[in-house]
């Protein structure tokens, strides 16, 4: 990891430990202030327990012109993002899509490709629906690699950052507490309750954990849509296409809304915001995986209303050739940030219980 922003972020953690003001604001502080000195693991787990709401900042007395010039949610953005790239495997793909929306946009390019030429080079046997221009055993040789490499790669990552910040094994408290946290968007709510500062500096807001809400559900969703169709497939003998009043059907609708406004209002919220309070040099990384995500849902909605007419096949290609890009950059944008963040709320968990022990 780059030295210069760890030891930026050092320096303004020990002069926030010594202020306290801001204890309790979010769980960033309380880990914070536990510790009396920071080593780069301590500063690399502060950095993925943060939820950049800003609230710190506003409330600060020792921000610009001030000569401490404190900026606390920038420095922990940066060093963020450095570990996501840092522990990433392969390292290289992840300094690219990071931090440049246009890389991601080629690589979006190069999945439509790689589909269209699926759809002429191998096509369909037979079969109903989406399979009688693609092959339900094509998509399967296609999409299960897509699906388990970076799997396997976001596994490489995490036991990378378990290992930095001195992760201990896991108890099944440690998971609950932290799985629960992340179900209610509870940091993004902030210690008061009432919301972070994101989009308007001193006013609090729940805009932006309701966004995430409905980008989070709206994702699960959708894979509860794909997983409970190859239940169905593989379990009951019952192949699709499905009707709308079917489990995957009523998922992956719900689903593909909620995912398309949350993407949407993301992006406004986004633009809304101060971006010298983030990690500048993603901005174009994290508005670029933005639009692919809600490309992806809103691409299956006008599937799903088109997939009868004449247009369907060009419709499934593009759809396709999306979620392939989606899947392969994973690990490498800032879908990442949601692994991540749980397992950095595992580890606090960890601490939490340690503490009591202690007491």
């Amino acid at each position: 990891m780059r030295t210069e922003l760890i030891q930026e972020a050092r320096r303004q953690a020990e002069i926030c430990n010594a202020c306290r003001y801001c204890e309790g604001y979010c769980s960033v502080f309380p880990s914070l202030h536990a510790e009396r000195a920071f080593s780069d693991g301590d500063i690399t787990q502060l950095a993925n327990l943060c939820h950049n709401c800003r609230g710190c900042y506003y409330a600060c007395q020792y921000t610009a012109p001030h000569e401490f010039d404190l900026n606390l949610p920038k420095a922990l953005a940066e060093v963020r993002r450095d570990s996501w790239e840092s522990f990433a495997w392969p390292q290289p793909l992840a300094r690219c899509f990071h931090s440049h929306g246009g890389a991601i946009a080629l690589a979006l390019v190069v999945g439509f490709a790689l589909i269209f030429w699926a759809i002429r080079a191998i096509g369909s046997t037979g079969g109903e629906g989406f399979y009688s221009v693609l092959s339900h055993n094509a998509m399967v040789l296609i999409f299960a690699p897509a699906f388990l490499l970076p799997l396997f790669s976001i596994g490489i990552s995490l036991r990378r950052y378990w290992h930095a910040v001195g992760g201990q094994p896991i108890q099944l408290g440690d998971l609950k507490a932290a799985l629960s946290r992340t179900a209610k968007m509870q940091d993004l709510a902030a210690g008061h309750g009432e919301g972070c500062n994101f989009e308007d500096e001193d006013r609090f807001s729940q805009s932006r954990r309701h966004v995430h809400h409905a980008i989070m559900y709206g994702f699960l969703l959708c894979f509860a849509s794909t997983s409970v169709a190859t239940i169905m497939h593989y379990g009951f003998d019952l192949h699709a296409p499905y009707g709308f009043w079917s489990l995957p059907k009523l998922f992956g609708v719900t689903g593909g809304v909620l995912l398309t406004a949350g993407c949407y209002m993301m992006v406004r919220l986004k633009q809304k915001s101060d971006r010298n309070l983030g990690d500048v040099s993603a901005w174009g990384g994290e508005i670029g995986f933005i639009l692919l995500l809600g490309f992806v849902a809103l691409s299956g909605l006008v599937l799903y209303a088109f997939g009868s007419s004449a247009v369907m096949p060009a419709l499934l290609a593009v759809h396709l050739g999306s979620v392939l890009a989606f899947f392969l950059l994973t690990p490498y944008t800032k879908m990442a940030h949601g692994f991540y963040r749980l397992a950095a709320l595992v580890r606090d968990a960890q601490r939490k219980r340690d503490v009591s022990v202690v007491r």
